[in-house]
């Protein structure tokens, strides 16, 4: 018999929008709202026992995203919530991150445990589709009531919000995911000892069930399933994006999707008679984050907070990987699936599958709201299979921002308790850092790399490496003499060469003869 304050999870709800007239579109407030109406419908709650919700950022909400008209919404809960006719006495927002939902739901899942929090509303998705949408068809929702919305009462922010990587990092491109997450590719390709050739078969491989998946779920982007063959060859429908990633591989982030999550304490949910096939508990959680600036990681192929988190996680459910019937690993780019893998302890060629959506470049990346479907969909399937047991995982940055969520109907047995995760932080904090320069002159050598291929700009070469002091620099290779081109012919791993730095202040590398 669980403790009455064990935490659970008792509604989901999902929506998706694919309206291609801006005019018709609903506001990303209204897929919120519409997620949340399932969410509840789902666990037959009277929404007056609601005293909490949180809510995740929209892309409009983050420094690439804030010049944007509409779309933009200071505390998108308590908007949600009020649409509903719901008044609660706390709000919470999450830090920018694709590991914020499940962060929140910890958060969230140790107040009630606590007995700060009764019964809490957890919303997010991405209307980022219909955005640009409208202001490609010149739609102005600016003043369209729902596009936009300042709410005045209870806002707590939690999570860490700041840049994701240094100056230096940023001025070289490396603010992108698509430019940084090739790089840590290319550096787990070489630490494996493949060919480009070797690797990009596999890498098919490995995300073709993905789409599979993808293919069978009604909330999808782009239920589209894709031989390996095709998800690993550019072509014209696949082009590069950050060598060696093609479309196929990417993320997509430009989608109309929202999802909602309910939970509260065994002891409410007998209250307010919840019925308990709906039950879902937490049975292991942790959070934690990788050193900060990937450019003073020591290793570019691992992650240090994923290993820690996974063991942590698992000795509090006392599970181990092998008991797991479902996972849902973070997927934004295919190296994110690799390193989980092989930090958590997962075989890459495990026969079950590794998402229950079909993954963020398929299922869809709704900003940073992805791993809340993942959930919801997660406890869907749990319900459906009573006593199996589901993994979620979430990253948020450049490798960088990590939680996890061990969920099962079995009971949790025993006083629900996490660790803090100040404690597992501390350690990763103490863990030694790389030395970097901002102006790189000298000799160097390529550590890790990608080529940009932006629409209507030429391929640019970003370059991780170390000078003969053993500091790291980043770079772009030069334009000159097809050295770019270089780059996608042969491996550039290894290349020595002459770095200099120019006169926009960007380090220029020069292979050697």
């Amino acid at each position: 018999m669980p403790n009455d304050n064990t935490p659970i999870l008792i509604g989901t709800g999902l929506t998706v929008q694919k309206e291609k007239d801006a005019q018709k579109a609903k506001s990303p407030m209204a897929l919120l709202a519409e997620a949340a109406t399932r969410a509840i419908t789902d666990a037959a709650l009277d929404k007056a026992h609601i005293d909490t919700v949180a809510g995740i950022r929209f892309v409009t909400d983050s420094p690439e995203g804030r010049n944007l008209p509409f779309g933009k919404y200071n505390n998108i809960a308590l908007s949600v919530a009020r649409h509903l006719g719901i008044e609660p006495g706390q709000s919470l927002i999450a830090a920018t991150g694709g590991n914020s939902p499940q962060m929140m739901i910890n958060e969230l899942a140790e107040r009630i445990a606590n007995g700060d929090v009764g019964t809490a509303m957890l919303v997010g998705g991405e209307g980022l589709g219909s955005i640009m949408r409208a202001l490609g068809q010149g739609v102005d929702h600016t003043n369209t009531p729902g596009w936009n919305d300042e709410v005045d009462g209870p806002r707590e922010e939690i999570g860490v919000e700041k840049d994701g990587c240094s100056p230096v990092e940023r001025r070289h491109m490396l603010y992108y995911p698509v430019n940084y997450y090739p790089i840590f590719e290319n550096a787990l390709r070489h630490h494996l000892g493949r060919d480009m050739p070797t690797h990009m078969h596999k890498l098919g491989e490995l995300m073709q069930p993905f789409t599979e998946i993808a293919a069978q779920n009604e909330y999808s982007w782009f239920p589209v399933a894709r031989s390996a063959e095709e998800i690993a060859t550019v072509s014209d429908d696949n082009r590069l994006v950050g060598y060696p990633y093609p479309k196929y591989m990417n993320s997509v982030i430009r989608v109309d999707q929202a999802s909602a999550v309910i939970l509260t304490s065994v002891g409410k949910a007998r209250e307010m008679g919840i019925d308990e096939s709906k039950w879902v508990y937490l049975h292991g959680c942790a959070e934690a984050n990788d050193i900060w600036n990937p450019i003073e990681r020591p290793e570019l192929h691992r992650s240090h907070a994923m290993n820690g988190m996974a063991k942590l996680a698992l000795t509090m459910a006392d599970w181990a990987v092998d008991d797991i019937d479902y996972f849902d690993l973070y997927s934004c780019f295919p190296v994110a699936v690799e390193v989980a893998c092989r930090e958590m302890g997962i075989d890459e060629n495990d026969p079950r599958p590794f998402t229950v959506t079909g993954g963020l470049p398929y299922f869809g990346g709704a900003g940073n709201a992805y791993t809340l479907m993942s959930v919801a969909l997660m406890a869907q399937k749990l319900r459906a299979n009573p006593g199996s047991k589901g993994f979620c995982n979430g990253n948020g940055w450049f490798l960088t921002k990590h939680s996890l969520g061990l969920y099962s109907t079995t009971p949790f047995e025993g006083a629900w308790q996490r660790q803090a995760p100040s404690v597992l932080q501390g350690q990763i904090d103490a863990m030694d850092k790389l030395p970097f320069v901002d102006e790189a002159n000298g000799a160097g050598t390529i550590e890790s790399y990608t080529v940009a291929h932006v629409a209507g700009k030429d391929a640019d070469g970003i370059i991780i490496g170390r000078l003969e002091s053993g500091e790291r620099f980043c770079a772009h290779m030069t334009k000159e003499g097809g050295q770019i081109d270089r780059l996608m012919a042969e491996d550039g791993i290894g290349m020595t060469g002459t770095l200099a730095v120019n006169d926009g202040k960007l380090n220029i590398f020069t292979p050697d003869n």
